[in-house]
């Protein structure tokens, strides 16, 4: 099994100076070391998740009332072929389906990239079953008081919300969706790629500078689409975990697209961000999604027993007990190769923050945009924005 290693010298000298670097990186406009100068973009991550249901229309407004640049619908197909907006197919810790006694029988096993699932699946509701069905929290440590007061979006009304807010704005506000699963969309019978293409074409949005970009974790449908369409595509990079040294691990079906799984593939994940696994993604993607770790990653400190010490001293082992590692060359090659850098996924949760970040999660975001990010995913675009735009 692959894994990226990471040195784990003049840490504290990388990130003191990586910081430094975003207190001089010049206006909102410029100076940032991107692939094109720009500012990076805030992409709010299913919404603005960390505050309301993730997924929902109010989650998308609360976004872009805190000054997202893109919204981040994941899209699933319904039974009669409706786009909708759900994290996963499975709808079980998404939605109230579970309370729901009329819908008691549609409880079932699917396999969802090579693993079996038990719950309820948006592929076995239609559009109208599904509107009857109401959002909630998925996270137990954030607040719940919402849940049940939203629906599952369309992803047209996404587009109108996007349309809505940016006349209302005065900005131009993305749409970022990202074709979930798209294997187990095609098994269905129920193809996410052409119904995308089809409703952003009625919305004008064909070209490269359309306000839409497209990601995915699989890579046959982004080549499929590259041929389709000028709108931007997005390689996603996935991993398992990261292990105690930092080491990002691999597991199925987190270890590589599940494309690649079917074919035989042998390549992994971290296969695609090096220079020549880059190089071909440039061929049919125009930047890259992986999972932060990939770009600084982070170790814990081993205590004499061999276990990891818990820095806080709150009787848990988590990110918070761990320090950070000087940063990888991915950005560095991604941009030599021509692809932007879109990061995921950012919070501000305590057990989420590493030491070295001291409890605030502006410490985290100024450090990746230092790294030149060109964007990030983020449950809390607030956050993200004050700390790019030094509010």
């Amino acid at each position: 099994m692959k894994t990226i290693r990471f040195a784990a010298t003049a840490v504290a000298v990388s990130i003191a100076t990586l910081l430094a670097a975003c207190t001089t990186m010049g206006t909102a406009t410029s100076g940032y070391p991107t692939l094109n100068g720009a500012k990076p973009l805030v992409i709010g991550h299913r919404g603005a998740s960390g505050y309301l249901p993730e997924h929902t229309l109010a989650s998308y407004k609360k976004a872009i009332e805190m000054g997202a640049d893109f919204i981040e619908p994941d899209l699933v197909v319904t039974k009669d072929g409706e786009l909708v907006a759900r994290h996963e197919p499975n709808i079980t810790a998404t939605t109230d389906v579970s309370t729901r006694a009329e819908f008691a029988s549609r409880k079932t096993t699917r396999k969802v990239d090579g693993v079996n699932e038990t719950g309820w699946f948006v592929t076995d509701f239609t559009l109208a079953e599904l509107r009857t069905l109401r959002a909630k929290q998925p996270n137990a440590a954030r607040d719940k008081s919402f849940d049940g007061q939203f629906q599952i979006p369309t992803f047209r009304e996404i587009l109108e919300l996007a349309k809505t807010e940016s006349a209302r704005t005065g900005r131009t506000i993305g749409v970022y969706p990202e074709t979930k699963h798209p294997t187990y969309h095609v098994d269905a019978g129920l193809p996410i790629e052409p119904r995308l293409l089809a409703l952003l074409a009625e919305y004008g949005y064909t070209k490269k500078d359309s306000p839409v970009i497209i990601q995915s974790f699989e890579v046959s449908n982004l080549k499929a689409l590259r041929k389709l369409t000028q709108v931007r595509l997005v390689q996603l990079v996935d991993a398992d975990d990261v292990d105690s040294k930092g080491n990002v691990t691999l597991v199925a079906p987190f270890d590589k697209p599940y494309d690649f799984a079917v074919a035989k593939d042998s390549r992994t994940f971290p296969d695609l961000l090096t220079p020549k696994g880059l190089a071909e993604v440039k061929t049919y993607a125009d930047g890259i999604g992986p999972w932060k770790p990939y770009l600084a990653s982070a170790a814990h400190v081993m205590g004499a027993d061999g276990k990891p010490r818990d820095l806080n001293g709150d009787g848990k082992i988590t990110d918070a007990d761990r320090v950070a590692l000087p940063p990888t060359d991915v950005v560095k090659n991604a941009h030599a190769a021509g692809l932007f850098v879109h990061a995921y996924t950012f919070r501000s949760e305590a057990p989420g923050l590493l030491s070295d970040y001291k409890g605030d999660p502006k410490a985290e975001y100024k450090r990746f945009y230092a790294l030149g990010v060109d964007g990030l995913f983020s449950d809390f675009p607030d956050t993200a924005v004050s700390a790019r735009d030094g509010k």
